[in-house]
């Protein structure tokens, strides 16, 4: 490993703080750095201290002379009059870049949708943002600085990203310094962590992962009196052990010391006492879709079929502009479709969380003791009665924010205050758009501590594929109009959208670029393709019939009385045997499609 660049007793002031005091760390090739810490204590002032762009008042930064290092800030430099074309490749000739399969990867892979001769000042906000991150891709740094690369990416642009990340150098080569709230993204491409709190730098070995559960041990040494952040790590590890990570074959941390670790932590959700408190308030229905279309300019959905349940937890993906808004509107009944019908249960109330948080511009000048002083009353969460002071201490207000106007507010601190007043409302339906934009990792921790025991109907549509996975219970993507089931989660969508080479956001091959070769089948025979064929068919054909049987088993659920504990914890027991059942039939599934893209 060969010293790239560091800092040495380097200090930088703003003047109403202090943000770092005499801090020493170093980048060696080969690192691949995550920066988590609190919005505000200086994540993004690290990244601009060691790339140059901010100057200490103490100490010094070092650089291995002739080191290159490309950022990508929050906000881009780009000539709003240039093209696109010209924002990514420069003034180097056609011939030059599309003869460079690395370069036309890249163009494909992060702005191939996006027209090659538009005016920069014409792109949308995310458009830009890829324009950006390509230019920066395109490349031959040394060191690369990303600040939030995964905003206003989806899904398949993200898993892109990461992928190339990871095969952009050899081992041992290059370095990486990636500050991200996206902890899925970090487990991806990070081998160590740093944490950015009360002006010092923090390193932790490992992914993000590893990084919470060497928080937790080392806060269990020291004995910690911050007890609540603890226990809110634990279950964010014990999320981490039991679910989708602990099933990869790229272990991030040590298992049988993570199983210790959380061996007295309850499940996330008690799910049966959830799915009762829901039937009392809700009944047995909720939404139901029936043959719903809708028509723009081209049919955005087509022929759902949905039955949304009480105490359904839902999550809904799918690429920008798949139908994903024109889907929530429909199941509000905001939105008529042009055939089919919704019938929305007689006891549903809806409350909404915009990603633009439209419901708090008409409290711009209170403060926030008086916003939430006009709710007296407390609401059910975990179990027991919450007040609104109790609410806003696990979403992370201090006293001191108490006093703050509405427009004072960060970001993060609006979308939170935003959650809790829509949770004091009492909805039974919850429908969270985009809810963790501006959220530190550790109010992302809380907000989904929150959710872990609100007991209603909840439909979440994010691209932070982490998020999505730890709160929602199933997973549906909105593919050509059609809402489809992913028993195998965000990695299912992603598999079938790169197996489908759809032109979507993303994915359009870069202009000008020869076609890519299609991919061999490995030297695999005829008779071994046509056998694993036969299998993944028999395969789906097997989930299909699971998945029929817990429909019905989830009808009989509904219909079940809510006071009969017995009745409903036999089905609840069926029905985790069916689906226990699914579960392996998905892993063969899976592990068969794998063979089969060999």
């Amino acid at each position: 490993m060969a010293f790239l660049l560091g800092c040495e007793k380097a200090g930088v002031d703003f003047p109403s703080e202090m943000v770092f005091d005499e801090i020493s760390l170093g980048v060696d090739t080969g690192d691949r750095i995550g920066i988590v810490g609190r919005n505000g204590d200086g994540k993004s002032t690290l990244l601009g201290l060691l790339s140059g762009a901010v100057e200490p008042d103490r100490g010094r930064v070092i650089r291995t002379n002739g080191v290159s290092v490309g950022v990508l800030a929050q906000n881009d430099a780009l000539d709003p009059e240039s093209t696109v074309g010209h924002a990514i490749v420069g003034d180097r000739p056609e011939y030059e870049w599309a003869g460079d399969a690395r370069i036309r990867s890249i163009i494909a892979g992060i702005a191939g949708d996006i027209p090659w001769d538009a005016a920069v000042a014409t792109l949308s906000g995310g458009q830009r943002r890829r324009v950006d991150l390509a230019r920066l891709l395109v490349g031959d740094d040394d060191v690369l600085m990303l600040d939030e690369p995964t905003n206003h990416l989806d899904v398949r642009a993200i898993t892109w990203l990461a992928r190339h990340l990871n095969e952009r150098w050899r081992e041992g080569q290059g370095a990486l310094l990636v500050v991200t709230h996206d902890r899925w993204f970090l487990d991806e491409v990070c081998s160590s962590m740093w944490e950015v709190h009360d002006g010092r730098i923090e390193p932790f070995e490992g992914g993000f992962s590893a990084y919470i559960m060497q928080r937790v041990e080392r806060e269990r040494v020291a004995r910690v009196t911050e007890e609540r952040r603890q226990n809110k790590l634990r279950r964010e590890l014990a999320w981490l052990s039991r679910g989708a990570q602990a099933r990869s074959t790229k272990q991030k941390f040590r298992i049988k010391a993570a199983q210790e670790l959380i061996a007295d932590v309850p499940p996330l959700r008690n799910e049966l006492e959830l799915k009762r408190m829901a039937i009392t308030r809700l009944g047995k229905q909720v939404v139901d879709l029936k043959n719903v279309s809708v028509l723009y300019d081209k049919w955005v959905l087509q022929d759902v079929e949905w039955l949304i349940g009480p105490g359904d937890r839902i999550g809904i993906i799918g690429e920008n502009g798949a139908g994903k808004t024109t889907l929530l509107k429909v199941i509000q009944g905001k939105l008529r479709p042009t055939k089919g019908y919704v019938k929305i249960g007689k006891t549903v109330k809806f409350a909404v969380l915009s990603q633009h948080l439209d419901e708090l511009n008409a409290m711009g000048d209170d403060r926030v003791r008086q916003v939430v002083g006009r709710f007296g009353h407390a609401i059910m969460l975990d179990g027991r009665d919450q007040t609104p002071k109790q609410l806003l201490e696990r979403l992370g207000f201090s006293n001191a924010d108490l006093n703050e106007p509405v427009r004072d507010l960060s970001g993060g601190q609006k979308r939170r205050l935003a959650l809790m007043l829509i949770l004091l409302e009492e909805p039974n339906v919850l429908i969270l758009d985009e809810p963790g934009n501006d959220l530190d990792v550790d109010m992302l921790a809380a907000v989904e501590d929150l959710l872990d025991g609100w007991p209603g109907t909840l439909l979440l549509v994010t691209h932070d594929r982490y998020l999505m996975e730890r709160v929602t219970d199933n997973q549906y993507a909105i593919i050509d109009g059609h809402v489809r089931h992913l028993p195998g989660g965000v990695d299912e969508y992603v598999r079938i959208m790169e197996e489908r080479g759809s032109a979507g956001e993303g994915a359009c091959p870069a202009p000008a670029s020869p076609s890519a070769s299609a991919p061999s089948d490995g030297g695999m025979s005829n008779q071994e393709l046509r056998a694993l064929k036969k299998t993944l068919q028999s395969t789906e054909r097997k989930m299909k019939t699971l998945g029929t049987k817990i429909e019905g088993a989830k009808a009989r659920l509904l219909e079940a009385d809510p006071t009969d504990f017995v009745a409903l914890g036999e089905v609840q027991a069926e029905i985790d045997d069916l689906q226990a059942q699914l579960d392996e039939l998905e892993l063969v599934w899976l592990e068969t499609a794998d063979a089969l893209q060999q």
